[in-house]
C-alpha cells in the first residue's frame, strides 16, 4: 500500500537503475525518467551512486503518492522503451515482485499500466485513488468543482457498497465527464468561449457529451490512445443510465465490474497529470 516502505523504495530503485544489467540507467536517464513521470520539480542527479540517490528521491517523496504511482507505471509502460512491450513486461514482472509485500501490483488494463491492490483472493482490485482530492487540486482551480467531483465519487462508493453496481458505474462515468469538462473550461480558452469545433457546427461546452470530451482530450494529447479507447468502454456502460438501453441489453454488473471501471480512470488520471502542467507546479 502507498506510501511505500523505505526498504521497498530501495528495492524499486535497484530495479530501475539496473546496475550492470541490460537496462542500466545513467544519471541523466534517471533525470529524464522522473521528468517523463511528471514529477513536480524533478531533482537533478548530483553524481552520487545512482541506486542510493534514486532511493532517496523515492523516500523523500513517499507521501507524494501520485508521483510514485506515475513512476511505477512509467517504468512498466511500453512507450518508455524502444522495443515496447518486451522490455516493459520484463520490468513489470520484477517491479511487481518487489511490490507484492505492499499488496500492490502494476497491471496492464486496456493496454495501459495501472497500479492496483492485491486482494486476499489474489485478484487485482481497483478503486478511486485515496489521495484523489490532492490530485484534483493540482489539475483544477475551482474549489466548488473539486467538491462536486469528490461528492460524486463518494456517492459512487455508497452505491457500490450497497450493491447498486449499475448506478456506481454510471457515477464513475459522470465523474470522468465532470473532470474533463472542468479541464477544458479552465485550460482551453477557445473551447471555453466558442465551444468544441465540429465539421458542420460547434458544440457548446455545456452541451458536450462524454464521447466528445474523451476524443478531444486525446486529440489535444492529454490522454493516450489506449486510455481513450478504454474510457469509451466505460462510457458505454455509463449509457445504461437510460432505461431503454438497460432493458435492451440487460447488463449484469457486479462489484468486479465496478472495480474494472476504475482501472481506466486511474490510467486517465496518470495521463492527465503527465500532460497538463500542475497548478502551483
Amino acid at each position: 500500500m502507498l506510501p511505500l516502505d523505505d526498504r521497498t523504495a530501495e528495492r524499486i530503485a535497484e530495479v530501475i537503475v539496473d546496475v550492470g544489467g541490460p537496462y542500466e540507467r545513467k544519471g541523466y536517464d534517471l533525470e529524464k525518467l522522473l521528468a517523463r513521470a511528471n514529477w513536480v520539480q524533478p531533482p537533478e542527479y548530483d553524481g552520487s551512486p545512482r541506486v542510493p540517490w534514486l532511493a532517496e528521491q523515492l523516500i523523500e517523496r513517499k507521501h507524494a503518492s501520485p508521483e510514485i504511482e506515475r513512476l511505477l507505471c512509467r517504468v512498466c509502460d511500453p512507450v518508455e522503451y524502444d522495443d515496447g512491450k518486451v522490455s516493459a513486461d520484463e520490468f513489470r514482472e520484477v517491479i511487481n515482485s518487489k511490490l507484492e509485500a505492499e499488496q500492490l501490483v502494476v497491471s496492464i488494463v486496456g493496454g495501459r499500466p495501472v497500479l492496483g491492490e492485491l486482494g486476499a483472493d489474489g485478484d487485482t482490485h481497483y478503486s478511486a485513488p485515496g489521495d484523489l482530492e490532492k490530485r484534483l487540486q493540482r489539475l483544477i482551480r475551482d474549489r466548488a468543482t473539486i467538491d462536486g467531483l469528490l461528492n460524486r465519487v463518494h456517492e459512487t462508493g455508497l452505491c457500490e457498497r450497497s450493491g447498486a453496481h449499475t448506478m456506481a458505474i454510471i457515477g464513475i462515468g459522470s465523474f470522468v465527464e465532470g473532470l474533463l469538462l472542468a479541464l477544458f473550461l479552465e485550460r482551453d480558452a477557445q473551447i471555453r468561449e466558442h465551444g468544441f469545433a465540429g465539421r458542420k457546427a460547434s458544440t457548446r461546452a455545456d452541451r458536450a457529451g462524454l464521447a466528445l470530451l474523451i476524443d478531444t482530450a486525446h486529440d489535444k494529447g492529454w490522454i493516450q490512445l489506449d486510455a481513450k479507447d478504454f474510457m469509451h468502454n466505460v462510457r458505454e456502460y455509463r449509457n445504461f443510465v437510460h432505461p431503454a438501453a438497460e432493458l435492451r441489453e440487460k447488463p449484469k454488473f457486479d462489484r468486479d465490474s465496478v472495480t474494472l471501471c476504475w482501472a481506466p480512470v486511474r490510467a486517465l488520471l496518470n495521463d492527465l497529470e503527465e500532460s497538463i502542467p500542475a497548478i502551483g507546479g
